[in-house]
């Protein structure tokens, strides 16, 4: 999704409107020549507007990559099961992003590299004035996916992560020990959490909630909109509630 900021409110037609004499109020009379502007006075002004405007840049909020087949083959192979039908590499990502005027984007780890981050932390670094990263929690078992996450935002730069629910291990929710340490982890070094619901909300409101309610200082993300839409029945019309329910959580 693609956010395009409005274009400077001040453009050249004013120029033409602020030089025409204004009418002068009863019992006051003005001079022909104070409500003349010079041409080298006008071309001045216009070079000094010009000057202090920024164009405005144009951002996707949310982007994948992953490597080409070839790269796959040579340094960033996919996780097992996950290869990709489309092409998704940072050369025709560029490409795409040219042709639609698109200034910078945010990358949010794929799938199809699960949890190594390898390829999209080198995309980083080779452009980091164009993207932002968004890493992938690791709900592993072992813990292992918390100091993962430190070292992904205090080495690599990442400046979010997402929590995906369903990669959690059978029959364990994001409220599990793993999951509020990753969670607390992000609050205390300032990253966001997206939850990523993209089986329906309804599934996972508790486990929002109740880590919303234990670590406050987490500023929390619904991705997608928690794949809500304008409800047409009574299920849809629950998990839409829920959603704005949440605004009563300020980091949300």
């Amino acid at each position: 999704m693609a956010v395009r900021s409005l274009k400077p409110l001040i453009s050249d037609s004013i120029f033409g409107d602020c030089c025409h004499a204004r009418q002068a109020p009863l019992g006051t009379f003005y001079r022909e020549k104070e409500l003349k502007v010079s041409a080298p006075k006008m071309a001045s002004a216009r070079a000094e507007i010009n000057q202090n405007s920024v164009r405005a840049k144009t951002i996707d909020s949310h982007l994948h990559i992953w490597a080409s087949p070839q790269e796959a083959a040579d340094k960033y192979p996919y996780f097992p099961g996950q290869n990709p039908s489309l092409p998704g590499h940072l050369d025709f990502l560029l490409q795409c992003m040219e042709e639609a005027s698109v200034d910078g984007a945010l990358v949010v780890q794929p799938i199809n590299h699960k949890f190594d981050h390898s390829l999209v932390t080198s995309v980083l670094k080779k452009h980091p004035s164009k993207f932002v990263g968004c890493c992938l929690a690791n709900p592993a078992e072992d813990g292992t996916g918390v100091k993962q996450l430190e070292d992904l935002i205090l080495k690599d730069g990442y400046q979010a992560v997402r929590f995906n629910p369903y990669l959690w291990p059978s029959g364990q929710q994001m409220t599990n020990e793993v999951g509020k340490a990753m969670f607390s982890r992000a609050g205390e070094l300032g990253v966001p959490v997206g939850f990523m619901c993209m089986k329906g909300l309804n599934l996972h409101i508790s486990e929002i909630k109740e880590l919303c309610t234990e670590f406050p200082s987490t500023v929390a993300m619904l991705d997608h909109l928690a794949f809500c839409k304008p409800p047409t029945n009574d299920d849809e019309k629950l998990a839409f509630t829920e959603l704005l329910k949440l605004s009563r959580f300020p980091q949300v």
